[in-house]
């Protein structure tokens, strides 16, 4: 695997990739890899030639009083994971080499960027697109590979890449779970142990939502209020518990077939993040 921490021998590798004529998938993290983010590799490996995976904790995406200078970083064991699992180039900038000035520019999803995390994280999803936008043009993919796990952000860059014509095909990928039910993520290690025990929890909800609505229950706010209170109940701090319509991530209605149940609560500090998509149809 090669490592370049410069935009310049980045393009230097991606040209000589073109050249022999390679396809080329991208997989952007913020490190601190586990199976989900490994699953987009191999995912990246079954459908391209080469894969590039970046690794960048992003200022942009955290608030003043969120955790930038506390995300864990693990450069070393992701490097480990990656050569591992095939990865052809890691891309490893510094912030300087990603904002090199006072960025001038940005780019803001309206609508999408306002609703569910974006209401309580304000700026977040700017940040989010901006560096997107900039790793797209620097990495120039065929394929860019997202976890399902974050499904606001994986419906905000659709949106991006579709308005602005960026020449990418962008697949989400299926969230990797614990043995438990918890999706994967990284800030699942802030949890102490009785934490990690509770949070299951909120996929649960996901899923005690989702078999109210399937057994005929039709008032979407009532099935929503009633998991918000169990959550609370088992020491969650809810943020949101939104039944939405996939498409486009607003309330959902009875006439609605595709829906997705997203939700974000704190246990403590640690904020975690889940969602769940399924059919009306031939249920």
């Amino acid at each position: 695997m090669q490592i370049v921490t410069s935009v310049a021998a980045l393009r230097e590798v991606i040209r000589q990739w073109r050249q022999a004529g390679h396809s080329v998938g991208f997989v952007p993290t913020m490190g601190n890899l586990h199976a989900g983010h490994i699953k987009l590799v191999s995912t990246a490996k079954q459908q391209t030639d080469k894969v590039v995976v970046s690794i960048f904790v992003n200022p942009t995406q955290f608030g003043p009083n969120e955790d930038f200078a506390s995300y864990p970083r693990t450069e070393q064991q992701d490097q480990e994971k990656l050569i591992a699992n095939g990865a052809d180039l890691l891309f490893l900038p510094a912030v300087t080499e990603m904002y090199p000035q006072a960025t001038q520019t940005g780019i803001s999803v309206s609508g999408l960027s306002a609703l569910h995390c974006g209401a309580s994280r304000p700026g977040h999803f700017d940040g989010v697109a901006l560096v997107v936008c900039k790793l797209l043009n620097m990495v120039q993919p065929d394929l860019l590979l997202l976890g399902e796990k974050d499904f606001q952000q994986l419906t905000l860059i659709r949106q991006m890449v579709a308005d602005l014509n960026i020449p990418v095909a962008v697949q989400g990928v299926a969230t990797v779970r614990e043995d438990d039910g918890l999706a994967m993520s990284s800030r699942n290690g802030y949890l102490n142990d009785q934490q990690r025990q509770h949070a299951p929890k909120l996929y649960q909800a996901l899923i005690a939502a989702r078999d109210e609505i399937l057994a005929g229950h039709v008032d979407y706010p009532a099935v929503a209020e009633r998991q918000r209170q169990n959550l609370q109940q088992a020491g969650f701090a809810v943020d949101y518990f939104s039944i939405c319509r996939s498409k486009d991530l607003l309330p959902a209605s009875t006439c609605d077939a595709n829906l997705l149940i997203l939700a974000a609560a704190k246990l403590g500090t640690t904020r975690l993040i889940d969602n769940l998509y399924f059919s009306k149809i031939n249920n």
